[in-house]
């Protein structure tokens, strides 16, 4: 199987990486602390009593380190040489809610610290990770929950605490207060804010029954099957049906099938569901997998967009069209649909990009099963604590390079292109600019054009992308090289006819705006040129690579991640930060002159 093999969450193998086994099982703790502060001056981490970590990238156990503390720890640096990873709160609590203990995590840093770990580390560590679940939300009956706590000092300091004492119903007794189910979700979010996250084993609402089972032949006639961490991250996510299962969120690369795990889930539940993702082309690609892969029928399985809004067992929504309102002054109409069936599961797609607003229905419908697909927990509002207490901790993830290694995703080469700006002129006016206006000379530099060119003929016949920030510059580079180019103002129709043609190699090239970040089926595309980025957004490097590891029917089966940044400028600097995002995933960047690239300018000197 392929748990046997692999450090995830959920499903962990602490054998992998540790010096020796420790006996558990998902959920439940291993006893007792690390015997002796261990260490070995060849090994790649230096522990600092502030929770972070230095990592040295060029040591020969980097890889193992690296993928070892993924799990409990969060990369915040990544030069050439030295990484830093921060050991925060939320990552802890991320990993006790998936079975860690503190005794693994400090097991981890002494098998590859280089230097003795500050005494303060696993006694910090031990009083976090025991923060998650001191305090439980349990159900008393069909109308009432209760806050159960058994340190009864630490139940009175909560109930004193102002941003929690006013979700708290009457003391049912020393360690008890009843909780208006219509606070489960606020408390929560009170709760993290104050440092103890609860447990929520108070179940859930069965929801209307669906039945529904998955093909082993797919409508569209080719062979189905669930793959192995697919199967798993569902099992992690049901848990057999016991309370501790139904809110979570499952972490896997763009290309992983993260909509297969979702089908998979609602298999295993058998309820009707609502399934809430980014735009109309991914509401059409869920509901095409949906009944591609799925006994459900066309009649089964609706759309609500701004297109057409029918409701069914299965309804396919978009987070556009939850948090529109015509006036800012009113509220929003559509959260109705919330309420419109007896949903047993709600499926957030790309719940890193969860709009605010979206938050506050969640939180009023934590009765509801709930599971958030994503390829990267990072959110640019810093609102993964949200998260986490509304839809559920982290369950389950598997390292891009595990699924690359096992051929579920493809190999993928990154490669930075640095290109000066090419004028006096140009250099001028980017010097007297504000800092917006920079970022954007830098991001829209015409010098760019002729490494797209360079690219473009050495990949003549391949699936190319060619993705994108600033509509200008999109627009320029589609004229002079005579290709499609899709934007947000692109009608459906027009769109979803260009993605098939892509499909069958009937377009080879593709300009893309940033519509096409996210859950765009191209599964043969295979080179990614990106001229331009959202200043220096993880998520966005994240799905942009996405957009080119689907495993390839045909052609080149590698793919090829190149990124054009301006030398000496702003966006040098935040593509610096994007590159955190790679290296997280244990992908190495390769860069180049633009010299290094076109031939013209190499023989030129």
């Amino acid at each position: 199987m392929f748990a046997s093999d692999t450090a995830r969450l959920g499903h962990y193998n602490p054998s992998v990486i540790m010096p020796q086994k420790i006996a558990k099982t998902p959920g439940t703790a291993a006893p007792g602390a690390p015997a002796a502060m261990t260490f070995d001056p060849t090994n790649p981490f230096i522990v600092q009593s502030d929770r972070s970590v230095l990592v040295e990238v060029d040591n020969p156990k980097y890889t193992e380190a690296r993928d070892a503390i993924a799990p409990f720890a969060e990369l915040e640096k990544s030069p050439e040489h030295i990484h830093t990873y921060r050991i925060s709160n939320l990552s802890l609590w991320n990993a006790a809610a998936a079975g860690f203990s503190a005794a693994e995590v400090v097991t981890v840093l002494q098998k590859y610290t280089k230097f003795p770990i500050p005494q303060n580390i696993p006694t910090d560590i031990a009083e976090t990770v025991s923060r998650y679940g001191r305090v439980k939300l349990e159900r008393i009956d069909a109308t009432t929950l209760k806050l159960v706590c058994s340190d009864k000092p630490l139940l009175a300091e909560l109930g004193r605490n102002k941003k929690v004492k006013e979700y708290l119903g009457e003391k049912l007794d020393d360690t008890s207060f009843a909780i208006d189910p219509a606070y489960r979700g606020v408390l929560k979010q009170a709760l993290i804010t104050v440092g103890y996250p609860a447990e929520d084993i108070a179940g859930y609402t069965e929801g209307a029954l669906l039945p529904i089972a998955l093909r082993d032949t797919a409508a569209s006639g080719v062979p189905f099957h669930v793959r192995d961490y697919q199967r798993e991250a569902a099992d992690v996510f049901h848990a057999g049906g016991d309370v501790r299962g139904g809110s979570g969120v499952i972490v896997l690369p763009c290309g992983a099938g993260k909509t297969v795990v979702g089908i998979v889930a609602m298999s295993l539940l058998q309820k009707n569901t609502l399934v809430l993702t980014t735009s109309i082309t991914a509401v059409k690609q869920w509901r095409r997998e949906i009944i591609d892969k799925s006994t459900l029928t066309e009649d089964e399985v609706k759309e609500y967009t701004g297109e057409k809004k029918d409701i069914g067992p299965v309804t396919v929504a978009t987070y556009q069209i939850l948090t529109y309102r015509p006036d800012k002054t009113e509220d929003f109409p559509h959260f109705g649909l919330f309420e419109q069936r007896d949903w047993g599961l709600i499926i957030y797609d790309e719940v890193h990009l969860l709009p605010a607003p979206v938050f506050r229905v969640t939180a009023q419908i934590q009765a509801r099963r709930r599971l958030g697909l994503t390829a990267t927990l990072i959110r640019e509002d810093g609102r993964e604590g949200d998260v986490f207490s509304l839809i559920g901790p982290k369950k389950y993830d598997v390292p891009w390079r595990e699924l690359e290694t096992k051929g579920w995703i493809a190999s993928a080469s990154c490669t930075e292109i640095r290109v000066a700006l090419p004028t006096d002129a140009t250099r001028m006016e980017y010097a007297v600019a504000d800092h917006r206006a920079k970022y954007r000379i830098a991001s829209e530099n015409v010098a760019k054009d002729e490494v797209v060119a360079e690219l473009l003929s050495r990949y003549k016949d391949q699936r190319v992308i060619v993705i994108g920030q600033y509509l200008s510059q999109l627009h320029r580079l589609a004229g002079r090289f005579d290709l499609p180019l899709i934007t947000g103002s692109t009608g459906t129709a027009e769109r979803e006819d260009l993605y098939g043609k892509f499909r069958t190699g009937e377009v080879r090239h593709l300009v893309l705006s940033k519509v096409g970040n996210f859950a765009i089926d191209l599964p043969d595309a295979n080179v990614l040129i990106q001229v331009s980025g959202t200043f220096g957004s993880r998520q966005e490097e994240a799905q942009r690579l996405g957009r080119i590891l689907r495993p390839k029917s045909s052609g080149d089966g590698d793919a090829h991640f190149f990124t054009l940044v301006t030398r000496d400028t702003r966006e040098l600097d935040f593509a610096h930060h994007r590159q955190m995002f790679l290296t997280e995933q244990g992908y190495s960047y390769e860069i180049l002159d633009e010299r290094e690239v076109l031939p013209a300018k190499s023989a030129a000197g």
